[in-house]
């Protein structure tokens, strides 16, 4: 265990989760293991970044609304938006209807089509929303709704890189992080960050303890079912597929944090 969790590990998480500025040393099976076993640690930073720039605009008089796109604005550029990328590839690799290798070949272009378009437009107006909603209760559940939500994305990132699960393509990131995790290990990664953010939660009161446990809970529910869809559909994961189940989760996160 302290070998997966190693410096190489936490190196590949933020290295390739991240733009900030940490070298990747090795590209090993073992650093991937690693890599994404931290990835909920390299949510959190980007989650206390994100709801930073929210905070920032609120303390210099900003609407709730303006502070909800910068906070939804950040994650994106920490990631160079790859992950939105990736959620616009698989809804137009999904949308097509064609046999996996069509669908596939769809995915790599660099255009995004009219199923990309729409599921962009309509997840970053989802989140945008959320977090207004959330800014509007305090500036304390807004910084919570954007620290939960991306700690989910990258915590379903663990879940969807755990063993058996298999790679669509043999080359990509996609194929060097399928199947790495242990299936015990993102499950107890799994039950950390849930008890993680069931504590934060209960800074606020009980009842946001039990919803921002409920939450990353049916952040990763969610985001499996569109890893065992895509599974089916193209025959493992991609690079792609891992993006849209990082924005799956984090926005299925936000709209939980705001009900009720």
């Amino acid at each position: 265990m302290l070998r997966t969790l190693s410096p190489d590990g936490l190196r590949f998480a933020f290295g390739t989760l991240t733009v900030l500025p940490v070298k990747v040393t090795r590209w090993d099976r073992d650093a991937a293991r690693g890599g994404m076993l931290w990835a909920p640690l390299a949510g959190l930073t980007v989650g206390v970044l994100a709801a930073g720039a929210g905070l920032l605009l609120l303390a210099l008089g900003a609407g709730n609304l303006l502070a909800a796109v910068a906070t939804a604005a950040v994650p994106a550029v920490l990631t160079r938006g790859l992950h939105l990328d990736g959620l616009a590839d698989t809804a137009d690799g999904l949308g097509s209807g064609k046999p996996a290798e069509d669908a596939l070949r769809i995915m790599k272009q660099s255009d995004i089509g009219p199923f990309g378009v729409l599921t962009l437009l309509f997840t970053l107006l989802a989140q945008v929303a959320a977090l207004a909603q959330a800014y509007d209760g305090s500036w304390a559940r807004g910084a919570l709704a954007a620290v939960v939500s991306a700690t989910a994305a990258r915590l379903a990132l663990t879940t969807a890189a755990r063993a058996g699960v298999p790679a669509a393509r043999p080359e990509g990131l996609g194929a060097a992080v399928a199947g790495v995790v242990p299936a015990g290990r993102a499950l107890t990664a799994a039950a950390a960050v849930t008890l993680a953010g069931a504590a934060a939660g209960a800074c606020l009161g009980p009842y946001d303890a039990l919803r921002t446990a409920l939450a990353v809970v049916c952040a990763v529910a969610l985001a499996e079912l569109l890893l065992r869809h895509c599974v089916r559909r193209f025959g493992g994961v991609t690079g792609d597929v891992f993006g849209g189940v990082a924005e799956t989760a984090a926005t299925t996160a936000l709209v939980v944090l705001v009900l009720g």
